[in-house]
């Protein structure tokens, strides 16, 4: 495991979300307040919100890639269209690994309710699954952001 993998998966078992443990593991790398970035993403956990829409791993990606654009492009334009770019590249390899980037596909068990989250708990799919998706998430982001 890289030191990124490691601070994202101590970060998501010491309670961050999963979006939050991705985004906050690369404040060092790409120089931008950890603090500011778990506050920020900390409503995009659980597939955004618990909707178990996008995988709050892919969202968090999406935001470490909008901040690594914006430390490389002075103009907005130039930022949109070089992040659309990559946020399309990373999704492509993301889904080639997992068959998707949804967390309600990616978990199949509903954690709007109590039951659901108690078979996520009993079944550890946070350890399992979620943690398989951030290290790839955070290995498809290595490669894009060297």
């Amino acid at each position: 495991m890289t030191n990124i993998e490691e601070i994202a998966i101590a970060s998501f078992r010491g309670g961050l979300n999963c979006s939050q443990a991705v985004v906050t593991a690369f404040a060092e790398k790409l120089g931008f307040d950890k603090e500011m970035a778990a506050h920020i993403s900390v409503g995009f956990g659980g597939g955004m919100g618990r909707l178990q829409e996008t995988c709050g791993v892919v969202t968090g990606a999406f935001m470490v890639i909008g901040i690594h654009n914006s430390n490389l492009y002075p103009d907005n334009i130039d930022r949109k269209e070089k992040s659309y770019e990559m946020i399309q590249e990373f999704d492509r390899r993301f889904k080639d690994q997992h068959h998707s980037n949804q967390c309600s596909v990616l978990l199949n068990c509903d954690l709007k309710t109590a039951e659901g989250r108690a078979v996520a708990k009993e079944n550890k799919l946070h350890e399992t699954i979620c943690e398989g998706c951030m290290i790839t998430s955070i290995k498809i982001l290595n490669e894009m952001i060297p």
